[in-house]
């Protein structure tokens, strides 16, 4: 295995990026403003991070409309997360039902101690054993990397960054355009924002999937996993996705791209029987599979990577 330190290496260089650019823009702010306490805008910012850290979970919970799973429900499940969790090295998450009608599964929570575990009620007729296992060991993934806490961190960078810019650009004063110029300013940075936290999430999902290998799934598992659930999303109407697009981040694959992620997913069904097996995996790392320039680019502004890459990552895992 590669370890995580990529990860922890990514996850810091970015988020020392996003702080950066918000401090630099409420500090300018301050100075145009003639508030000039440092300690203000500390405080300031560290609230909004603590709030974001301490409600978040229960906002998930909520917008999710998640509700507990006991064990007597269903005991297969509480047996594979108990074996993922002793696998992680982290205490055994709760476990609950989400009652929305795509099938996945999604992690949420405040730290590695304190975590969550969801899954959708279409997934349990979807997919077989090891495939199932393999998604909640992706998302065992998550809460063992604490992704869940540097998320709500940086999340709110953007979101400063954009109120900062609709003040500014409605403030009514001009001051020689400086209002303006921040306003502008804010605006940027907000952009810049929103593509550093793609970045994140993008991050966070190569390393779940390699984290789920770490703990005992097999690669073909998981793709195979990644490949129905797309289907299964591709089947929603438009409706019940826009419903859970802002909280599209937390699936295990982006159910926005779910069309676009089947005919990828297709160019490595050699048999085309809708799953992906051992011998499929291997056989792409020989195969002529082509990643477009357009999915390149759409992947900049994705939750997830392309689908494609992100498969051959998990082939090369199984070698």
């Amino acid at each position: 295995m590669k370890g995580t330190w990529k990860l922890k290496l990514r996850m810091l260089l970015t988020s020392v990026l996003m702080f950066t650019i918000v401090y630099f823009l409420i500090m300018l702010a301050g100075a145009y403003l003639g508030i000039t306490s440092w300690r203000l805008y500390l405080g300031a910012s560290l609230v909004i991070v603590f709030l974001q850290y301490w409600f978040g979970p229960s906002l998930v919970k909520r917008s999710m409309n998640v509700r507990p799973l006991s064990e007597a429900e269903a005991p297969h499940i509480h047996q594979m997360v108990q074996e993922l969790a002793d696998a992680a090295g982290v205490p055994k998450p709760e476990i609950g039902l989400s009652e929305i009608n795509i099938p996945n599964a999604f992690a949420y929570g405040r730290s590695s101690r304190n975590g969550h575990i969801a899954i959708t009620r279409p997934i349990l007729g979807l997919l077989d054993r090891d495939e199932l296992r393999a998604v909640l060991g992706h998302e065992m993934g998550h809460i063992k990397h604490n992704d869940m806490i540097v998320t709500a961190a940086v999340s709110v960078i953007p979101m400063i960054c954009y109120y900062i810019a609709l003040s500014f650009f409605f403030s009514g004063d001009s001051r020689n355009g400086g209002g303006f110029i921040i306003g502008m300013l804010g605006y940027f940075f907000y952009l810049v924002g929103q593509l550093l936290v793609l970045f994140i999430s993008r991050t966070r999902e190569y390393y779940a999937d390699e984290a789920s290998v770490e703990f005992g799934n097999r690669p073909a598992a998981l793709v195979s996993a990644l490949y129905k659930l797309s289907y299964g999303a591709a089947r929603c109407s438009k409706q019940t996705i826009a419903e859970v697009n802002t909280n599209r981040a937390f699936f295990v694959n982006d159910v926005n791209n779910a069309q676009n992620d089947i005919t990828d997913f297709k160019q490595i069904d050699f048999d085309g029987d809708g799953k992906i097996t051992d011998e499929e995996l291997r056989r792409l790392l020989n195969s002529d599979v082509k990643i477009s320039s357009k999915n390149g680019l759409m992947e900049l502004l994705s939750t997830h990577p392309d689908s494609l890459k992100r498969v051959k990552r998990l082939a090369e895992l199984d070698n």
